[in-house]
């Protein structure tokens, strides 16, 4: 077992209009200076990140959220570098990760922010619609390499993955390709295709009717085809949908993290409460993604 981070799931409980900001740093800020978060990490969250930033900066004009990329694992080193005072993450903070953080002193808290499915996309002239955890496993080990192995057409199966430092990587790796098992040690095909982006997996699956892929439900344009995923072979099996997460059925779903070095500070704190606003949410919801709390949309 990896050592436990205490989670928080966010109660927004705090009236931003009565709050004043003061700077992450925690030092005192002169009256009228505008307060910068910084805010670093997942490539999945990285465009619902920037939206509630921007909505935010409406809701509190003192303060800006400055939002980068880079994936899961270069946001959680910064935290643990104390370079950043939010870092996004699509999966939990590792072990090692957590026992570096402590040795610098830091203590990482976590707040689950939204939720994700990961979909399964293939080219739409793919005729396969449905395919088991286990068929998943079995096609990025390299167990199955032809679409005929699992009811499609006689063409090789062509495997797309995100880079090893995206979360989405590793949770896909710890959930589907190893089925969610402690002492599974099965890898990725070495023919897996390493793509730099969600957008790269899209063109590639795209253009190439022999491809697999795997992205955030958030990533998903109508001009890709989504597999239904199940666990028994006799079915159901479920397409990826905030209906089908949030009623506990789609296998390849995952909560999305923000993480602090610490306590936050007051204005850290202000704009996590909001993130689990109904306003907030409801960009969770308009981007693909799916909502902790109703928003009444």
């Amino acid at each position: 077992m990896r050592d436990v981070v205490p989670v928080l799931l966010l109660v927004a409980s705090l009236s931003l209009s009565g709050c004043r900001p003061i700077p992450a740093t925690g030092e005192d800020q002169p009256a009228g200076q505008v307060i910068t978060i910084q805010n670093k990490g997942s490539d999945t969250m990285v465009n619902l990140a920037l939206a509630w930033a921007e909505r935010y900066e409406v809701v509190n004009p003192q303060v800006r959220v400055a939002v980068t990329g880079g994936g899961s694992g270069t946001g959680l080193a910064a935290l643990i570098n104390n370079t950043v005072d939010l870092a996004n993450a699509s999966r939990q903070i590792k072990t090692e990760e957590l026992e570096t953080a402590r040795q610098n002193g830091v203590e990482p808290q976590e707040f689950i922010v939204a939720r994700d499915a990961i979909a399964i996309v293939v080219h739409p002239s793919n005729p396969v619609d449905h395919l088991t955890l286990q068929q998943l496993s079995d096609i990025y080990s390299g167990k199955i390499t032809n679409w005929r192995e699992v009811g499609g057409e006689d063409r090789p199966i062509v495997l797309l993955s995100r880079e090893t430092n995206s979360g989405t990587h590793v949770y896909f790796l710890e959930e589907v390709v190893r089925l969610g098992e402690k002492d599974n040690k099965t890898l990725f095909s070495p023919d897996t295709l390493l793509m730099p982006s969600s957008e790269g997996i899209s063109t590639e699956v795209r253009q190439n009717p022999n491809a697999i892929g795997y992205d955030g439900l958030g990533y998903v344009t109508a001009d890709q085809k989504t597999i239904a995923v199940g666990v028994d072979p006799a079915g159901p099996f479920w397409q990826p949908s905030a209906e089908t997460v949030n009623a506990g059925v789609y296998p390849i779903a995952r909560d999305l993290y923000m993480y602090t070095a610490g306590e936050p500070s007051e204005a850290v704190r202000a704009y996590l409460d909001w993130i689990l606003s109904s306003e907030a949410q409801q960009i969770v919801q308009t981007l693909g993604f799916v909502p902790l709390v109703e928003t009444g949309k």
